[in-house]
């Protein structure tokens, strides 16, 4: 999980999350990712070398989780990836949930079926109980939050769809034409990826 974002927004495609509540595994094959590329990327928390208590986590070395609250609503999940102090991050957009879907279904109490269950970042931390209690923690060690490596080969690229990220204005100024940068990496054709 070290490495420039792009690259390890596409190691992440096929790999597992695996959230433990309570002893109980809560997990899910990571279906949609997006790369930030820090100081550079006008939409990345870390422009410009932004540096806050909020983001704080993502300066920290690969490997590590950074949580944050958007919108007043839910909370997001980025796997950090690059050396220390870089602020680089991939965010987790969607899984297929594969683990203790009945707990997942429980704290996502809208969802209508599996589909909906992680279909969005919002969705997968609600639904694998995700919050800025994990900001920060490292994904390498923790036993309460990780990345489980399921595949040794990457995803054959006729697998992968990229495409712009989700939710970037490109009329708002500080964002610009990074909203139309192909950033996004989803895999084709699967059903749990976000609208």
């Amino acid at each position: 999980m070290s490495g420039d974002p792009i690259t390890v927004a596409r190691q992440l495609l096929g790999q597992q999350l695996v959230r433990v509540v309570h002893g109980a595994r809560l997990a899910g094959t990571i279906v949609e990712v997006e790369a930030y590329l820090g100081a550079q990327d006008r939409a990345a928390h870390t422009f410009g070398g932004r540096r806050t208590p909020r983001n704080e986590s993502m300066y920290l070395p690969g490997g590590h989780a950074y949580v944050y609250f958007t919108y007043g609503a839910h909370y997001c999940l980025n796997v950090v990836c690059g050396k220390k102090d870089e602020g680089v991050a991939v965010l987790i957009r969607a899984l297929e949930p594969t683990e203790g879907m009945d707990l997942m279904f429980a704290s996502r109490t809208k969802a209508r079926s599996a589909a909906d269950l992680c279909s969005g970042p919002g969705k997968l931390a609600q639904a694998l109980q995700i919050d800025r209690r994990l900001d920060g923690i490292d994904l390498r060690v923790s036993p309460v939050l990780f990345i489980e490596r399921v595949r040794r080969q990457p995803l054959p690229e006729n697998s992968i769809v990229i495409s712009k990220r989700i939710g970037l204005n490109p009329d708002e100024r500080r964002v610009g034409a990074w909203a139309e940068r192909p950033l996004r990496f989803f895999l084709k054709d699967n059903l749990h990826v976000s609208r």
